[in-house]
């Protein structure tokens, strides 16, 4: 019985190891980019901090006709090669009347910011 179980066990492990990922190797965390939502929406001031087990930022969404809305994010911050994984993303308007979730991710190590590509 003993050699079954060692065999299910063998089996049900992954046949290959999958490889990290590598956050030195994502880009800078630019002034402005683009909303992962998209829309042509900027996205400016997003300046990430690690404030205990978060990271926080406030930050611009400006639309393609001008309108700019001030908004907050709060990521859980996840140590990760030497610096932290800001990751699952909560944000909301500073108005109070929109919020959702984000799948952006920063890596923050050294004072340097770093996006998912």
């Amino acid at each position: 019985m003993r050699h079954v179980a060692t065999a299910l066990a063998a089996a049900a492990m992954p046949t290959g190891t999958a490889r990290p990922e590598d956050y030195d190797a994502w880009p800078p965390l630019p002034p402005v980019s683009e909303s992962t939502g998209g829309g042509g929406n900027m996205i400016g001031e997003y300046e990430p901090v690690v404030i205990g087990a978060h990271c926080l930022t406030r930050f611009t969404a400006t639309t393609p006709d001008g309108t700019v809305y001030r908004n907050v994010v709060l990521f859980d911050a996840v140590p990760a090669q030497g610096g932290v994984l800001c990751t699952n993303g909560a944000w909301r308007a500073l108005d109070g009347d929109a919020e959702g979730t984000t799948p952006f991710r920063v890596f923050i190590r050294d004072g340097v910011r770093r996006r998912a590509p």
